[in-house]
């Protein structure tokens, strides 16, 4: 069991640099929109340039995980990731600076398909959402580390260097440049840490046994299966079912994402993927300090650290009670909280002033929506995507799935400035409608997928037609 955690473990640091890259541009928004004089629209493409990549990264992501395994595809992931950070740190214009955060997007993409993947197949049915919801624990922990690094160099940045670049003083060193004067760079270079880490550390891991076994490499499979299981006849076992589950089908065809039962899979797993981001959780971790800021919170940045306190401590309960609780009701109550939080957070935009709302009305419901999204909808999302799908074409399904979730996320990161600067009452009481579409799909359309094996989910959805 121990072996199982670490190669959990190892490939939910994915996961770290995922929520990193994802949460560090919120610290940057407003010193690079200042620098570089962006409009409202260039201030989301600024944001939402990154998840064009991430777009990209998980169209490709199921056919190189498939093709070269998962362990090669996270390695690809971790050497963009360093890339991206560096580049990031050293680039000289507005236009490098996207580039490079095209290519940490790219890195985004794959690995949010590829880690919680590789957990789900080397993890064991009565453990495997426990496992798999490591990998958002993870993300978790790296949207905090993110917002604590925004707020240390944000607290650090001295002024008098800043007043000597603005006067056109040469003896501006490039580390005071990169943690004073233009401080955004320091924000996102700083990745470079947890990416060369992820890099090294994947070396250590084998590769997934379902995929050996997929691709005929049955020797290796059971290498790996015996430190996974104690006793020879469970790595029989599971040799036996993942190969009865491929008898008849082609190996990972795009054609079998057409299958009538792996079809409602696909378009189910792709509508709680793009609905999940229409209900405000990326519009917060991109937005938090700009939200707080408007809202007349003196420190926005601290205040987003409490966000990621909190996100961070519930995944971590969300871990612990996935498997007994169960996906479903975790679901069920996490959204119905998420509704009622976000029309007090529009109730308090709208009407706050008139009815002595204060800022601490704000933070708690503020707070109190973070936990329950990480509790349910952040816990769940990939829990179930990387186990609702066949072992022949899980890769692409999920990329599918994945595809829709990045659109959800571009969309939000590109429109929420001008969401927020038409209504930001409008904005939250538009999240919150959102919320009962992905309701009445999980309650009508998608199992409980809690303790059962991977080969029993995908018989479910071969039994639906």
């Amino acid at each position: 069991m121990g072996y199982v955690i670490f190669m959990a473990v190892v490939a939910a640091i994915g996961g770290i640099l995922f929520g990193y890259d994802t949460a560090v541009i919120s610290g940057t928004t407003t010193i690079v929109k200042n620098q570089f004089a962006l409009t409202d629209m260039m201030e989301g493409w600024y944001v939402g340039c990154a998840l064009i990549g991430s777009i990209c990264g998980v169209l490709v992501a199921g056919s190189l995980s498939d093709y070269l395994g998962r362990k090669l595809t996270m390695l690809i992931s971790a050497a963009l990731f360093s890339i991206s950070a560096i580049g990031c740190a050293v680039c000289g214009s507005f236009d490098g600076l996207v580039a490079y955060r095209i290519v940490g997007g790219v890195g985004i993409g794959i690995v949010s398909i590829v880690s919680p993947i590789y957990i789900s197949e080397v993890s064991p049915a009565k453990i495997r959402g426990t496992l798999v919801s490591l990998y958002q624990l993870a993300v978790t922990i790296g949207f905090l580390l993110a917002y604590l690094m925004n707020w240390i160099i944000d607290a650090n940045i001295d002024p008098s260097i800043a007043l000597r670049a603005t006067e056109g003083a040469g003896d501006i060193t490039l580390w005071q440049k990169v943690m004073h004067t233009e401080a955004w760079r320091g924000m996102l270079g700083s990745e470079t840490i947890p990416a060369l880490l992820f890099f090294f550390i994947i070396f250590f891991i084998p590769e997934s046994p379902k995929w050996l076994i997929v691709n005929g490499k049955l020797d290796k499979a059971s290498t790996v299966l015996s430190r996974i299981y104690s006793t020879p006849d469970e790595v029989k076992e599971e040799i036996e079912v993942t190969n009865a589950s491929l008898k008849g089908e082609t190996k990972g065809a795009w054609s079998d994402l057409l299958k009538p039962g792996i079809l409602v899979a696909v378009i189910a797993g792709s509508a709680i993927a793009i609905l999940g981001q229409f209900m405000g959780v990326n519009a917060v971790l991109y937005y938090g300090p700009k939200i707080f800021a408007d809202a007349g919170f003196d420190n926005p940045m601290f205040s987003t650290v409490l966000v990621g306190v909190v996100n961070c401590v519930t995944t971590v309960l969300a871990v612990f009670i996935i498997d007994r609780v169960g996906r479903k009701q975790l679901i069920y109550w996490g959204v119905s909280g998420m509704i009622i939080c976000l029309l007090a957070i529009g109730i308090y935009f709208a009407w706050g002033a008139q009815i002595g709302l204060g800022n601490g009305f704000m933070l708690t419901f503020f707070l109190a929506y973070v936990f329950c999204c990480a509790i349910s909808i952040s816990a769940i999302v990939f829990v179930l995507l990387s186990e609702m799908y066949p072992n022949s074409v899980r890769g692409r399904a999920m990329s599918i799935a994945g595809f829709a979730l990045w659109i959800g996320t571009y969309l939000i990161g590109q429109l929420t400035p001008v969401l927020l600067g038409w209504s930001q009452a409008g904005t939250f009481f538009l999240f919150a409608v959102m919320c009962v579409p992905y309701m009445l799909i999980m309650w009508k359309v998608i199992p409980e997928t809690t303790g059962k094996t991977l080969e029993e989910i995908e018989a479910y959805w071969n039994r639906r037609k």
